[in-house]
């Protein structure tokens, strides 16, 4: 219990220990904080940090009184801590877990052991003297973050920020024998503005897997949220530095000289500071090259090399002195500086002080939300509202009035302008909410008072900016009427500013207003066309440099290949020639004419008659076939023409022999192969209804297999078994006995399995013949026996 006495401590004191009691107590049960922040369960880190800001304000206990204002704030900073936090987002979203339970998030290691020498891990292996400074990993552990420092802070400052980052183990040699380079380099390197951090690569292994380290120690460069892994050894320090040159943006730093610096110091549409180095050598400081990423958003930097021929004018222009660092502020105002400093090397903390009190023009331009943010912050209170006078769509003469208006201007106004066409939903919110036509805004100036990041105060000035285009003439009737009209104008708005700077003076509009575009975001496009350029330019750079050796290396070895591949190539194809003429002289000398590409094989096609009967079919060798077509004088040039297309590609198999048969001559020879086969019994047949028929005759197994159109092997033939052996089990006394062939003597006799159609087109005879042929040489077609070949007569 909390006893908290009065007379000891105020009464502010005891509600600030009320406040933290109560929010200890609501942090372990905090409620959904997706919806608590009002944010889709898939919502990005950007939109959480978004809605957080917003809630906050508004619920912030100063700025409401609700009275459970209090309680609400602290819900909202609590879901915000929780969903900002990657692992326990993680854990809330897979186990429901609010808090951050022991036994889910383990402890951040402790390393205060490794700062005594006496419980050093090495000390106990090689006795106290091993461990010496230069080999000294305390600093390791000093620098140590976790994963999730890594991501929130590490990452997300390095948009501006760049960090080196070591991976490293305990026990780990290398890593032992880098720890005297890591101090020189931490030494270095933290001076200048970069983040030093290690990370204990065995307990952090997530993030060493995502990272792509596969060994220690790494080193790693962490810039505008990408991380670059140097992969040489820690030693050489000059090595490090040229490697994180390298990975700052192209051009982030512009060379300037006598010729380009008119354009340079007179170009400020990119509504940025110039600041110009100038340094007596050919390539600029890393802290100068830090610090002009640190401020790429707000300020242009150009180096000048004071020992260049060719910036003598420059040099004496802005006076930069000799053996020493200068840099110089210039804005659009004025030719002469806003600011210099001169010395040997100038302290990144100075850069800084005097960027940060100039890092706005006189007169800037609304051109995204960070510079709205700089120009008119936000202020809650009345008492200290600051103003912002905008000019909508100013230029020329009207933008160097309101400069000479921005010097003078008090603590609490700051000037700028906005283009309307690059800012549409500014102007439009603005227009919507106080009635004005959108179209006559041009020329207009409005005051505004940012009292909520996304909500706007404003009021119009009655009175449009005048304009003149004939104003060279100083004693013309229309320009003194226009300097009439400008010092009215100015009079008004001048008592304007005065009443709205009271702290009970009520603006006469409100407005709810998005974020302003980034004017110099570019298209994925536009991004790869500069990517590409960027590149040659730097290969052109390097071919100037010291890298020139090493690329030109590289080069030549390229075209050596190449040029010796070619060689070898034309060498090749010459002895092909070479070889090719020699073998067309010699089939020239053997009388062959033709090309061995224009000879194919041939399909001869046989006539089996009583001449060649014993060749074709008796005296055949073993393992050799005969596939016989049978046709008559009427189906033969059509048969033969489609019994040749689908014989064609077996034209090569040497041990087959495509012949064919007239009926009108052997159909008796067919007739007593058909009768031996069956069994014996009288057998008459049609030799019309026998076209189209196929047999394969093996003369040395005495056996043949027969393919006809409305056979049942050839119609279905995963049930011809079947009906074979229903046929062949047949009276060998029926003179029908050849009708499982489909072989009718009567146009209306018919099978009990037939399921043909009984009309058959003669050029559809042999459709099922390629696939018969398949199963034929598979083995799966049935075989007739016979006891000996008949013979043919002569007839």
């Amino acid at each position: 219990m909390l006893w908290i006495n009065k007379s000891c401590c105020g009464r502010s004191l005891c509600g600030v220990l009320l406040l933290l009691l109560y929010a200890l107590a609501i942090a372990q049960n905090i409620g959904n904080p997706y919806e608590i922040l009002g944010v889709h369960r898939r919502a990005t880190l950007p939109e959480i940090r978004k809605a957080y800001r917003q809630l906050a304000k508004e619920w912030h206990p100063d700025k409401n009184e609700d009275p459970n204002a209090e309680s609400r704030f602290v819900e909202i900073k609590q879901a915000y801590e929780l969903l900002s936090d990657t692992e326990r987002r993680q854990a809330y979203d897979l186990y429901g877990i609010t808090n951050e339970d022991e036994h889910m998030y383990k402890p951040r290691h402790d390393y205060s052991q490794y700062a005594r020498f006496s419980n050093d891990p090495f000390e106990e292996f090689f006795g106290a003297h091993f461990r010496t400074q230069d080999q000294d990993i305390t600093l390791f552990h000093k620098l140590s973050v976790t994963a999730r420092h890594f991501e929130n802070h590490i990452m997300e400052k390095s948009v501006h920020t760049p960090a080196l980052v070591l991976f490293y183990t305990d026990w780990c040699f290398d890593c032992v024998r880098s720890a005297a380079a890591w101090r020189r380099l931490v030494e270095a390197m933290q001076p200048l503005g970069i983040t030093m951090a290690t990370v204990h690569a065995g307990h952090e292994t997530s993030l060493a897997r995502r990272v792509g380290v596969h060994a220690v120690p790494s080193l790693t460069l962490v810039i505008d949220k990408q991380v670059y892994i140097y992969k040489e050894p820690l030693a050489s320090m000059p090595k490090i530095l040229e490697f994180i040159r390298w990975k700052f943006p192209y051009k982030l730093v512009v060379n300037v000289n006598d010729k380009n610096v008119d354009t340079f110091v007179s170009d400020f549409e990119d509504n940025k500071v110039k600041a110009l180095i100038f340094e007596e050598r050919p390539s600029i400081r890393l802290r100068y090259l830090i610090t002009a990423f640190y401020y790429r958003e707000r300020v242009s930097f150009a180096f000048v090399d004071m020992t260049s021929r060719d910036s003598q004018n420059v040099t004496s222009r802005f006076k930069a002195q000799r053996n020493a660092d200068n840099m110089v502020l210039l804005k659009e105002d004025s030719e002469s500086p806003v600011a210099t400093v001169s010395t040997s090397e100038i302290p990144t903390q100075t850069l800084r002080q005097l960027i940060d009190a100039n890092r706005l023009l006189t007169l800037p331009r609304l051109s995204s939300q960070s510079v709205l943010e700089a120009a008119c912050p936000v202020e809650w209170r009345a008492a200290r509202r600051r103003l912002c006078c905008v000019a909508l769509g100013a230029q020329g003469a009207a933008l160097q009035e309101l400069r000479a208006l921005a010097r003078n201007a008090p603590d609490r106004l700051r000037y700028a302008y906005v283009y309307s066409h690059a800012q549409p939903d500014f102007v439009r919110a603005l227009a919507n909410s106080s009635g004005v036509d959108i179209s006559k805004m041009d020329h207009r100036i409005v005051v505004i008072w940012r009292r909520e990041p996304s909500r706007i105060q404003f009021e119009w000035l009655n009175a449009t900016w005048p304009t003149c285009a004939k104003c060279d003439q100083e004693f013309s009737e229309e320009s003194v009427e226009y300097r009439q009209r400008l010092n009215e104008t100015k009079r008004a708005l001048d008592q304007l500013i005065k009443r709205l700077l009271k702290p009970t003076e009520v603006m006469a509009y409100e407005t709810h207003v998005q974020e302003l575009l980034d004017e110099a975001a570019r298209g994925a496009a536009w991004r790869a066309v500069v990517k590409l350029c960027e590149w040659a330019e730097r290969a052109a750079h390097a071919l100037r440099t010291h890298h020139a050796l090493s690329v030109l290396s590289v080069l030549a070895t390229v075209a050596l290949v190449v040029a010796f591949g070619y060689f070898m190539a034309y060498l090749i194809r010459i002895e092909e020639e070479s070889v090719q003429k020699r073998k067309e002289e010699r089939r020239r000398q053997n009388g062959c004419t033709k090309k061995k590409s224009e000879i194919s094989p041939e399909l001869r096609l046989h006539e089996l008659r009583a001449e060649k009967y014993n060749a074709l079919v008796r005296l055949m060798k073993p393992g050799c076939r005969t596939i016989v077509v049978l046709l008559d004088e009427q189906s033969k040039v059509q048969l033969i023409t489609s019994f040749h297309k689908i014989a064609w590609p077996y034209r090569k198999n040497k041990t087959l022999v495509f012949a064919y048969l007239s009926l009108e001559r052997n159909v008796e020879w067919f007739r007593r192969v058909l009768q031996l086969s069956l069994g014996g019994g009288e057998l008459r047949i049609n030799a019309r209804n026998c076209v189209g028929t196929v047999l394969a005759l093996n003369p040395h197994r005495k056996y043949f297999c027969i393919y006809h159109a409305k056979h049942p092997e050839c119609t279905k033939p995963h049930k011809r078994m079947n009906r074979m052996t229903r046929s062949l089990g047949s009276l060998p006394t029926d003179p029908e006995a050849g009708a499982f062939i489909g072989f009718h003597t009567e146009p209306d006799s018919s099978s009990d399995e037939s399921l043909d159609p009984p009309v058959l087109l003669q050029e559809n005879l042999l459709n099922g013949l390629p696939n018969w042929l398949d199963r034929l040489f598979e083995g799966s077609t049935h075989r007739y026996y016979v006891n000996y070949w008949p013979d043919m007569t002569s007839k």
